[in-house]
């Protein structure tokens, strides 16, 4: 007799049986989340007040993933533990876990949708949850994220005007430079007027980094050949109204150097640009950019009359009164 096949099932029946048993045992908060930590050992437990770094991935009961730090790029979220404002900020959770610890979390979704159901998408039913798993990376006090912060920062700034340096070295350029950092070319002059917050300008451009990757343009045969090409986009001078930060501000302060016509090369650091926050995959934080442009056309805003003053009826003007000598 061949018991080859009774031993695998009872092996089956035996792992099946282990599983259901290492289920996590959930337990709730008062506002009602389902919850289960996998302690790590660790000490440094988390405080209100502290500032955490963590992992975090969110499904629906049936494991479609929504949102997971772990994605490309992929980045864990930094942020300060504050009291609880509703049942989906998590804020009840992390105060109960400690460095290292992972969490399964189990959200509501009646109460997440409560009071505005018309916002509930199709595929969070009624009586379903948003499960999230967690997992704790690090936990700080405040002083000590703002100081490694500022040491990041500060390096990140090193970094970067050491980038500027060399791209302007590179290709020879004689900048200017203004108050503020803008560094600017006229490549191409003119001796029409120049426009002023309230005109409106019009733009070509090409927009790359220090490294060449061009991002952006208003031209399209330079969109085809860099590998933007965007068929939705009409590809003409942009225009705005100059001065009322519809652009970066390095677009603001540059452009009110060029006369109309004019032809210049802006190197603009991050913080007349996007800054620490960067902007998509292609302009990171703390990176430069670097404008090829033309003021094509400028429209001059027009100016209101001056109003006259209202003079009374049978009252003469009255002199300044003369000093005798």
């Amino acid at each position: 007799m061949n018991l080859r096949p009774v031993i695998l099932l009872f092996s089956s029946i035996a792992i099946a049986g282990s599983v259901k048993a290492q289920a996590p045992a959930f337990q709730k908060t008062d506002r009602g989340a389902l919850y289960h930590i996998f302690k790590s050992g660790d000490t440094a437990r988390v405080k209100l007040g502290n500032v955490i770094t963590f992992n975090a991935i969110q499904k629906t009961e049936k494991d479609s993933v929504l949102f997971s730090t772990y994605s490309s790029p992929g980045n864990p979220v930094k942020l300060q533990v504050q009291p609880s404002q509703n049942i989906g900020d998590l804020m009840d959770i992390f105060p109960l876990m400690a460095a290292k610890d992972s969490a399964v979390v189990k959200i509501p979704t009646d109460s997440v949708f409560k009071g505005h159901e018309e916002q509930r998408p199709p595929f969070l039913p009624k009586g379903s949850y948003l499960v999230f798993t967690l997992k704790v990376e690090r936990v700080q006090s405040v002083e000590d994220a703002i100081a490694e912060r500022n040491a990041a920062m500060e390096k990140y700034k090193v970094a970067e005007a050491a980038s500027i340096d060399k791209y302007i070295a590179d290709n020879k350029l004689a900048v200017k430079t203004t108050p503020s950092g803008l560094k600017y070319v006229i490549n191409k002059a003119s001796i029409k007027p120049k426009p002023i917050a309230g005109d409106s300008v019009f733009v070509n451009y090409v927009g790359h980094t220090v490294a060449g990757k061009v991002f952006d343009t208003s031209i399209e045969a330079v969109a085809k050949a860099s590998g933007v090409y965007n068929p939705g986009r009409p590809y003409e001078p942009i225009s705005f109204v100059l001065g009322k930060q519809a652009v970066i501000q390095g677009w603001d302060e540059g452009l009110a150097l060029l006369n109309e016509g004019s032809k210049a090369t802006f190197v603009i650091p991050s913080a007349l640009a996007y800054g620490q926050q960067g902007m998509g995959e292609d302009i990171k934080p703390f990176t430069p950019l670097i404008f090829e442009l033309e003021l094509v056309k400028v429209k001059h805003a027009k100016k209101a009359p001056a109003k006259k003053a209202a003079v009374k009826k049978g009252t003469a003007a009255k002199k300044a009164p003369v000093k005798k000598k």
